[in-house]
């Protein structure tokens, strides 16, 4: 019987703050019990939405439980005994950071376990001999920036400079990553792009992991905003993904919807859709769970709750994503198919009322959901891994490297 799997990735989606957290300064994270606190206090109240964090579909695949096992507190305003239909984990991160890349290339079979190189100082965080090549090689006349900083906030301070000059914008986080911010029109895109992968060629060395692409428009601090033509530039992973072996022995189609292509450095990528809105994800979702052929993996990352929500420490906006996604993800259940594996799951956290801007090191929930599929508790996952070798085990592939099959269909012994 032909196969499909799809995976829902809430970007930034974590669940509490796991064991390790404290190494990482993410004591007291926990980015669904603390977003779900809030609106319960009728904090998050806006004129989109208000009262108790309403996540009724998420709730019946397990969301809420998977909660619970991994903090022994339930969301505040969750059901103890919900409707379930789909079997919940929750899992620890096995790789030494807490970005995009290290949680998405784990959950495919490749743990980072070696440590990305990072820019910590908070000001002149470049080593001056790397910008010193990046205008020699790039011919730029000059940059700004240099320095941690919010993507939204480092265009208001800095974008009426850039025009003046058209000097590129250098900024960083606590992530392993060189972002570069310009006005898509004065600038170019064209021009953003080709100077982004020269400075990726220039830090390849030094193991950063992502150069971003951040253009964006207006003409003064007040309406500068970002654009959806965001480019990340990664390094390839070094060992053999999911999806190649999924390829290699079954020709599967694997489909990246948003930016998943570029965070695997399109490895292993036989489709690619792009979109710009949480809408249009949940859109262009929906029609590859209608259309796509059977033996495919469709494979989204949901960007926005993470780079408009998480970063932002924007409680009542991640809660309002939140409950549309929930909406949306009705449709998805609803079309899917009669051998269809559906698993939602998360990459990090980015807690929207914890101190900083940065992502935070938490557990994250793992739920499925297949009609042969018994609801029930899966266990802890030690890795993000066990999510690729439940894949692995139900489109009956080679096993991979890391990780632990979690599923057990009925029938099966």
């Amino acid at each position: 019987m032909q196969k499909r799997v799809v995976i829902l990735l809430l970007d930034s989606f974590g669940i509490g703050a796991s064991e390790d957290a404290k190494d990482f300064g993410d004591l007291g994270a926990n980015t669904l019990g603390n977003i779900a606190k809030a609106c319960f206090n009728n904090l998050a109240d806006s004129n989109d939405r208000n009262g108790a964090l309403k996540l009724p579909y998420l709730e019946s695949l397990g969301l809420g439980l998977s909660a619970l096992k991994a903090t022994n507190e339930l969301p505040l305003g969750f059901e103890l005994k919900p409707n379930l239909i789909g079997a919940y984990a929750y899992a620890k991160e096995l790789s030494s950071a807490k970005d995009t890349i290290s949680g998405h290339w784990e959950m495919m079979g490749v743990p980072v376990l070696f440590e990305w190189g990072y820019f910590k100082d908070k000001i002149h965080s470049f080593p001056k001999e790397i910008l010193d090549e990046i205008v020699r090689k790039t011919k730029i006349k000059g940059y700004l920036g240099n320095c941690h900083a919010s993507g939204t906030e480092i265009i208001k301070d800095l974008g009426e400079k850039h025009l003046e000059t058209l000097y590129p914008i250098f900024y960083t986080s606590a992530d392993s990553v060189f972002q570069i911010a310009t006005h898509e029109e004065k600038f170019g895109l064209d021009n953003l792009y080709a100077l982004c992968e020269e400075v990726f060629q220039i830090l390849e060395p030094l193991k950063i992991a992502r150069v971003i692409a951040r253009p964006f428009i207006g003409t003064n601090r007040e309406d500068f905003k970002r654009t959806a033509n965001r480019k990340d530039y990664a390094i390839k992973p070094h060992k053999k993904l999911l999806f190649e072996t999924f390829i290699e022995e079954k020709q599967g189609e694997v489909i990246s919807i948003g930016k998943i292509a570029d965070i695997y450095a399109h490895v292993g990528i036989t489709q690619k859709f792009k979109a710009g809105s949480l809408m249009e994800l949940c859109d262009v979702t929906l029609d590859q769970v209608k259309n796509a052929k059977n033996n495919s993996l469709i494979f989204t990352n949901f960007v926005h709750f993470d780079s408009d929500y998480g970063h932002r420490r924007d409680i009542s906006g991640y809660a309002n994503a939140l409950e549309y996604f929930d909406t949306r993800l009705k449709e998805i259940l609803e079309n899917l198919r009669e051998n269809d594996l559906l698993i939602l799951c998360a990459d990090h956290g980015c807690d929207p009322s914890f101190k900083g801007t940065d992502h935070t090191r938490e557990y994250i929930p793992v739920l499925f959901y297949h009609k042969d599929l018994q609801p029930a508790f899966l266990g802890k996952s030690e890795s993000f891994a066990d999510i690729g070798q439940s894949i692995a085990h139900f489109l009956g592939l080679s096993p991979l490297d890391y990780g632990k099959n979690l599923l057990n269909f009925k029938g099966q012994p």
